[in-house]
């Protein structure tokens, strides 16, 4: 109506602005909660893609690799670097406290000036195998964290520890990548979306460490 406020007009034909208001914040609440229940369909999917198979031959690995006194290293990019200092931390401190002897567990994400370092004066494809190189033996086991499986700096140290005795293991998005064809273990998230796929992989290091917290995975004598 020309010249009528679009409030008078509304209450002309019988409708409160302060109505109208409401029912389309309650519409952008349902939409809102329809979005969530979509999402969290979505992430247990990707929890239930899991194989428990595959984490049981992990489990194994950092028992055996704890009964022999054998280094473990964690790597990964961007969410995936927190989430190896995160299991590092879970790993060395939480489940060690639960064993007669400590885990030995270090994360190549966390020296910054070593990383820096190493970035500048060779380059970002060498911040881990340069580290790998400084630290690991032959019968130790590196654990690469990622949603693509093709990051350099992870295919790349993976590749230098499958030809110096290194046991690789590849945590991976459905993509699988180079990553899932140079680890030994790969434990593969049926998902693409980057969100998804690391809060799984989360899930995935929490069980690892809870496995000797809660004394299912007791250590070697």
């Amino acid at each position: 109506m020309p010249g009528v406020s679009p409030a008078v007009w509304v209450e002309s034909i019988g409708f409160s602005a302060e109505g109208l208001d409401l029912a389309g914040r309650v519409g952008q609440g349902l939409a809102m909660q329809q979005w969530i229940e979509g999402y969290l369909a979505a992430q247990k999917r990707a929890v239930d893609s899991l194989n428990p198979g595959q984490l049981v031959g992990l489990v194994e690995t950092l028992r055996e690799a704890h009964a022999s006194d054998r280094q473990i290293f964690v790597m990964g990019n961007g969410g995936s670097a927190a989430n190896a200092s995160h299991f590092a931390v879970d790993l060395g401190k939480g489940a060690s406290d639960k064993l007669e002897k400590r885990f030995r567990v270090i994360s190549l994400t966390d020296n910054t000036p070593w990383i820096t370092a190493l970035g500048n004066d060779y380059s970002y494809d060498d911040i881990f195998v340069k580290q790998l190189q400084n630290y690991a033996r032959a019968g130790d086991v590196v654990i690469g964290i990622s949603v693509s499986g093709n990051s350099p700096n992870l295919v790349k140290a993976h590749e230098w520890a499958r030809s110096h005795g290194v046991k690789g293991i590849a945590l991976v998005g459905a993509k699988r990548g180079r990553m899932a064809e140079i680890a030994e273990q790969v434990v593969v998230v049926g998902d693409t979306h980057y969100g998804r796929v690391e809060d799984v992989q989360m899930h995935i290091l929490h069980l690892l460490c809870y496995a000797f917290m809660e004394n299912a995975a007791p250590a070697c004598p």
